[in-house]
């Protein structure tokens, strides 16, 4: 969480998602896909990797299913979560001068998924466990709410921690897809 964390251009996050959109690029050109059906979809880390990748990928993506996305409102997650990877970073700028906390949250924001969702416009389902500590609730619907795409929707687990809908999320993810004409007819 803090590799590079001294700036947007040495940030670990930069060149993993530069990879996750080339993989795109790949999919796209594989023999016998249909390139106009790539979906993203990814939980936690890959929930946020998928926001990251439906706002930069744009088109040449169908359709994005962030499930409990993390790397969502670092300003807020870092203050509110105590577990998971986001206490790395509180520990990070716990240890260094004033100074840097503003760079930091500044270097966060450019991988942030409350930004990526501001570019994203390809339809969306998300999903969040209200009872999720790595990824709280309020860092998802931050991002949810902040989506530029209109054909958004959000499924709710109540009782579900950082494992969402578990083996119930992936039904809900298919017939999702099957109303949106990238899944087939079983």
């Amino acid at each position: 969480m803090t590799r590079g964390i001294d700036s947007p251009e040495n940030y670990y996050y930069r060149r993993l998602i530069t990879d996750c959109v080339r993989a795109v690029d790949a999919v796209a050109g594989l023999p016998g896909l249909d390139p106009r059906r790539i979906v993203v979809t990814g939980g936690s880390q890959g929930g946020g990797l998928t926001l990251a990748v439906a706002a930069l990928a744009g088109d040449r993506v169908a359709a994005a299913l962030p499930d409990v996305p993390f790397l969502c409102h670092f300003r807020r997650a870092v203050r509110i979560t105590g577990e998971g990877p986001y206490p790395e970073i509180a520990e990070y700028l716990r240890w260094h001068s004033r100074e840097r906390v503003e760079q930091t949250l500044a270097t966060l924001d450019y991988f942030d998924g409350v930004h990526f969702a501001q570019r994203a416009a390809v339809p969306a389902l998300f999903s969040v466990a209200l009872m999720d500590p790595i990824c709280p609730p309020s860092t998802v619907y931050a991002a949810y709410n902040h989506y530029r795409g209109e054909d958004r929707t959000m499924t709710v687990w109540p009782f579900g921690d950082h494992g969402g809908g578990y083996g119930s999320n992936p039904p809900v993810q298919l017939s999702w897809l099957r109303e949106h004409g990238l899944a087939p007819e079983l």
